[in-house]
């Protein structure tokens, strides 16, 4: 959505509100789509002594899924945005000012950066989520699999060595 801002420009104390629905779902991020609902966006641009003051929020439901379990997961997503509006720049590498295009702000692409970067890289159930078995897969939440402890195999030979102790040990006590 463009958001034509040229009323406000040159007026100090005017306002624009906005609100749309910002539709990410073919966003793909770390091999899933977790935007399958649409994006709340809301806020204003206030025009504060000259300087135009752009303030919203992006609400989002994820869809996704643990990363230790894959159980399936839908986690709340609020992200505030504040940033500055300037129609040229006098730095040209200025990430805390979003130029304006003939006096228009490009949100779409403002509210998805902002989203993006706000994701965590990790998504779990719980904090104390146990996974899967990395032998035969099953969900360690509901309790212990039953397979055996992997032993590496580059302690094997101490194993080896241990498993004779307890055998002399016990050939010993009886």
């Amino acid at each position: 959505m463009r958001l034509d801002l040229r009323p406000i420009i040159h007026i100090p104390g005017a306002h624009r509100d906005f609100s749309y629905e910002l539709d990410l779902s073919q966003v793909k991020l770390f091999g899933e789509k977790p935007f399958h609902r649409a994006i709340q966006i809301s806020g204003t641009v206030r025009n504060m002594a000259g300087a135009l003051v752009l303030q919203g929020t992006a609400k989002a439901v994820l869809d996704t899924q643990c990363d230790r379990c894959l159980k399936p997961l839908s986690l709340p997503l609020e992200v505030p945005v504040e940033i500055l509006l300037a129609e040229e720049l006098e730095d040209e590498e200025s990430d805390e000012i979003l130029l304006l295009e003939d006096g228009q702000a490009d949100l779409d692409e403002l509210f998805t950066t902002a989203c993006v970067l706000a994701l965590d890289g990790k998504h779990l159930c719980s904090e104390g989520c146990k996974g899967l078995c990395p032998t035969c897969g099953k969900d360690l939440n509901e309790g212990p699999c039953g397979c055996g402890k992997e032993l590496d195999p580059r302690l094997a030979v101490l194993a080896k060595l241990l498993d004779k102790k307890d055998s002399q040990e016990n050939d010993e006590e009886a």
